[in-house]
């Protein structure tokens, strides 16, 4: 049996949050691997619907949750998402939820410095949630984090603390935001430590122990390949690597760990925030697909940009993601549309280019090639088989997976957990 990693292939939002779901009742541990809360899955279990930002989705099938080294972790965001889904009857306690000890704090500072910055940029905002995660990766790569462990340390958090504020401070003060002082710092972080302490463990050392007994373990991304700090559209990216080889780095295991790498992508494409969209459409054709997707962040609440399926990106996702395999989701949201575009290729200053670029300047004045297919009148929703789908359905599809050359092995007709069809079990390899 395989393990299993689940990244987006996309920009986000692809709807990892049911596939995740739907894989997590096979696996025995499920990973948390890097971003933070500016990340959100929506699992829908039965009548109940979970909002999750840091918790491992598999916490709500009763598995194991572990968020790896590889994640920025709010404590008050972490502990107040705790009681929100404990009122809703779901079970995370240090017996079902372990955080490795190296992970690095998101501090009241990093969420002002972040929105102070964003502020600053004017026109030029790239369209971060604001909530401090890009600045406590910056710690975290500067080597001045605090970590999970220094809580247990006072006299630790005392030395640090003061190295922490003097940059930060520093900063705050020449964009005219309010800085913060030490002792507010250290009595917000006291507060938290007895609640938060209990959950840390050796989390690379839980995970070997897991792989030498042969248990499954299901690796969870957050955003998306074309979101990723290296790969994606810089600088309209996460502070993070969400390619799959970050999941062994972000808990700690070897890369051999990481399994079948299975990519989320909806059957069209959106966008939340700033940034180059290529396939975007202002139409009233955008619009509708924004409305029927009901396609709103789930962590910003905000509308997302709505766009044609982008071949070209969901291709170079493969290739630098390591994709074995895509989860294609949405598809029912393509319903009844007389004709379907794809993405094929880009054009640059009126010459065929053949990726696209990494210069914002030019990202900027790409223009997409489409190729037109013909859309399908019966409905595609609740489909549990290839039998149950229209012929254009899957002759869609199909071309989807020569134009990015992965195949398809799952595909979601709906948010209810088991309207998939299975073509490929991920955990077999």
């Amino acid at each position: 049996m395989s393990n299993v990693t689940v990244i987006g292939a996309q920009w986000g939002d692809e709807g990892k949050g049911k596939i995740v779901d739907w894989l997590a009742s096979r696996a025995d541990i499920v990973v948390r691997f890097q971003g933070g809360h500016n990340a959100g899955h929506t699992l829908v279990v039965g009548d109940q619907t979970y909002k999750l930002s840091l918790l491992p989705s598999g916490l709500v099938r009763g598995k194991m949750g572990v968020i790896g080294n590889g994640v920025v972790v709010d404590p008050e965001a972490l502990l107040a998402e705790i009681d929100r889904v404990s009122a809703q009857g779901l079970k995370v306690t240090p017996e079902t939820l372990r955080i490795a000890e190296n992970v690095p704090l998101i501090l009241p500072v990093h969420g002002a410095i972040d929105r102070a910055r964003e502020e600053a940029r004017g026109a030029r905002k790239i369209g971060t949630t604001g909530r401090g995660i890009g600045p406590a990766y910056e710690d975290k790569v500067a080597r001045r984090a605090i970590r999970l462990c220094d809580l247990a340390e006072p006299e630790t958090l005392d030395w640090k603390l003061d190295e922490l504020l003097l940059h930060h401070n520093t900063l705050l003060a020449g964009l005219g935001a309010p800085t913060f002082t030490k002792a507010a710092l250290l009595e917000h972080m006291n507060a938290l430590a007895p609640r938060v302490l209990p959950y840390m463990d050796t989390v690379w050392d839980l995970l070997d122990d897991a792989r030498r007994a042969g248990r499954r373990i299901l690796f969870e991304g957050a955003q998306a390949v074309m979101l990723d700090v290296d790969h994606g559209t810089y600088p309209f990216v996460t502070s993070s690597n969400t390619i799959a080889a970050n999941a062994a780095t972000g808990s700690g295991v070897g890369p051999g760990t990481v399994g079948f790498v299975l990519g989320i992508a909806k059957a069209y494409s959106t966008r939340v925030g700033e940034g180059p969209f290529p396939s975007e459409l202002h139409d009233e054709m955008g619009r509708t697909l924004g409305t029927r997707g009901h396609e709103f962040g789930t962590v910003t609440g905000r509308p997302r940009r709505c766009g044609w399926f982008d071949a070209m990106l969901v291709r170079r996702a493969v290739r630098v993601g390591g994709i074995n395999g895509l989860a294609l989701t949405k598809l029912d949201v393509l319903d009844g549309l007389p004709e379907i575009k794809v993405c094929v290729g880009y054009e640059l200053d009126g010459k065929e280019i053949r990726s696209f670029p990494s210069a914002p300047a030019a990202q900027a004045r790409v223009t997409p090639i489409y190729e037109t297919m013909e859309g399908w009148t019966d409905s595609t929703r609740g489909a549990r088989s290839w039998a149950d789908l229209p012929a254009q359905a899957i002759k869609y599809v199909r071309r989807i997976e020569e134009l990015v050359e992965a195949p398809v092995t799952l595909l979601s007709t709906s948010p209810e957990r088991d309207d998939t069809i299975l073509m490929r079990d991920p955990f077999e390899g």
